[in-house]
């Protein structure tokens, strides 16, 4: 990741993430502490408590380098701030599925999407199609079980 490219993320996207960098802060010393009682235990060649402990360090060390990053390359968006015509970071969109169900997605970062709890990733199909259209426009989008066409009936900041 040579990127330094900011990462858009709502305010409770970054609390979220700030709050499990602690988490695994918080675990670093309960790891070394197993990496040195596995290492009591004499041959490390076929210690697997040892194998095990220093995996998991691996693992907390890459999680801690990753979300570190994108703290500080976050760029924290408030959605009630913003207003327009089109689809934005941080919107809330309303569309019509072919049925003319209405289905409401929050387009947001990455780490805060979650298909179930109405909120898509800018970076997801339906979110790339999305930003940049207005009320009234037609959005295609190519999914797994196929084409899937909506109509942007709102958009709304809150």
């Amino acid at each position: 990741m040579a990127t330094m490219d900011k990462v858009p993320m709502l305010a409770e996207g970054y609390e979220k993430l700030t709050a499990d960098l602690k988490v695994l802060r918080a675990e670093r010393p309960k790891i070394v502490e197993a990496i040195e009682e596995a290492r009591a235990h004499g041959d490390l060649s076929e210690n697997a408590e040892y194998h095990a402990a220093k995996e998991r360090q691996g693992q907390i060390e890459a999680q801690i380098a990753e979300i570190e990053d994108k703290v500080t390359r976050a760029q924290i968006i408030d959605p009630t701030t913003l207003s327009g015509d089109k689809v934005v970071f941080g919107a809330t969109v309303t569309l019509l599925d072919e049925a003319d169900k209405p289905v409401r997605y929050q387009i947001v970062g990455q780490t805060e999407a979650d298909a179930n709890q109405g909120r898509i990733s800018y970076n997801s199909p339906l979110g790339r199609a999305l930003i940049g259209k207005q009320v009234e426009e037609e959005v295609e989008v190519t999914v797994p079980s196929g084409d899937k066409f909506y109509l942007i009936d709102k958009i709304e900041f809150i």
